[in-house]
């Protein structure tokens, strides 16, 4: 099923306001006398629900004493612990992703209203939002699921539509009570486990996978069976819950993934190699590559790759971004490089590896990438962005 309305919780979801929250805290304990140690991960509890409640739970504060503690908390946090926040990597793709996809986006914050305001302005996204839903300061212990109904209502939103996306068993918890779906996140200050027992439907590694969830696209992981682990790869067989509920099975490989390089010469020459690939029982021409390393950065296996199998060092070594070679069943990621002012000495091949070492002028590799007669995958995405540099006069 596609949704059609996405709420966000706003603190440890969309915005990682944690220093600024626990350091005000820190600031409001301290002044009544409470001893707070230098490790701020115990003040994390009052990240999400209302500072009233954790005031007084954690750290059995009676409801006047608490009300103050509340005051002076702001009195720091307003101006100063506010803006020690940062929103989350990947957090402003995905709220243009459904923008641009017609969803209606609304916040369900515990938050004052007028705090996540000044932050939605401050990062410049406010834009984004059909609905912003926060507390008042003088009712700031209004439950979970009260403020996300305010916010369905603020979008027109009826429950079969609508998506909560949360960090906190309080998200998840007030969704159920509105009767609407829930995604907990992993990038915020909850635990998958807190999230599972809270009975959140789907569970986000990553930003994007909340826009995969909302367009009826997310295959969530239920079990894992393994069927051959080898020296490079492993195989499994998962068995996936669909947006709509239902299972399906997945035959998946597991691969650490790979580098390829496009070396270019001083005379616009493209160095490609030519070798016997098992798979296809062939030999074909593509350019420098090999696996990762489990743990090695791929820029440092490039350098690597490149001086093993062309015997070349090169003086600018950049990105020319990643692909997803066999996104249907395999997890490979190749991440290609480009390299200029090469300089030339010894190969250093691995004990079965036999290969050929060419120069091919740019244009024709790219006319043979045109043709056909160049069919691997890294080897024409390599070839065509190096050549559209060239062309736009990116590189020189």
């Amino acid at each position: 099923m596609r949704y059609k309305n996405v709420i966000f919780d706003f603190d440890g979801t969309l915005c990682d306001t944690g220093i600024g929250i626990m350091k005000s805290a820190k600031y409001a304990l301290e002044s009544f006398g409470y001893s707070v140690g230098e490790d701020f991960k115990e003040l994390s509890c009052f990240i999400g629900p209302p500072l009233l409640v954790t005031f007084q739970e954690k750290y059995g504060a009676q409801p006047q004493e608490a009300e103050e503690l509340v005051k002076k908390y702001r009195e720091r946090y307003t101006d100063i612990g506010l803006f020690e926040s940062e929103l989350y990597d990947g957090m402003i793709d995905l709220l243009s992703g459904l923008k641009k996809g017609g969803f209606k986006i609304g916040i369900a914050s515990s938050k004052p209203q007028i705090f996540v305001e000044r932050l939605l302005e401050h990062f410049e996204i406010l834009d984004y939002f059909d609905a912003v839903c926060g507390v008042t300061f003088d009712a700031d212990c209004v439950p979970k699921s009260d403020i996300i109904a305010a916010c369905m209502e603020k979008l027109n939103a009826i429950a079969d539509d609508t998506l909560m996306v949360g960090d906190k068993r309080f998200d998840i918890e007030g969704a159920r009570l509105d009767g609407i779906d829930s995604a907990g996140v992993l990038w915020g200050y909850g635990t998958k486990f807190e999230l599972i027992e809270a009975s959140a439907k789907f569970i986000a590694e990553k930003p994007s996978d909340i826009e995969s969830i909302a367009l009826g696209f997310f295959e969530q992981t239920e079990e894992v069976s393994g069927i051959f682990s080898g020296r490079i790869i492993t195989v499994h067989e998962d068995t996936v819950m669909l947006v709509d509920g239902s299972l399906a099975k997945r035959e998946l490989v597991d691969h650490p993934g790979g580098v390829a390089i496009v070396p270019l010469t001083d005379k616009g020459e493209v160095l490609m190699v030519r070798q016997f690939r098992a798979p296809y029982k062939e030999t074909i021409y593509e350019i420098p590559a090999g696996k990762l390393e489990r743990g090695e950065d791929p820029r440092e296996a490039g350098i690597r790759e490149l001086e093993e199998e062309c015997g070349v060092t090169a003086e600018s070594f950049f990105e020319l971004g990643e692909i997803y070679p066999t996104p249907g069943y395999c997890s490979e990621i190749i991440r290609i490089y480009g390299a200029t002012g090469l300089k030339f000495g010894e190969q250093s091949l691995d004990e079965d590896e036999f290969l050929d070492v060419y120069s091919v002028p740019l244009e024709t590799a790219f006319e043979k990438c045109m043709s056909g007669e160049f069919k691997d995958a890294k080897t024409i995405v390599g070839i065509f962005k190096i050549r559209e540099m060239r062309r736009n006069g990116s590189l020189s």
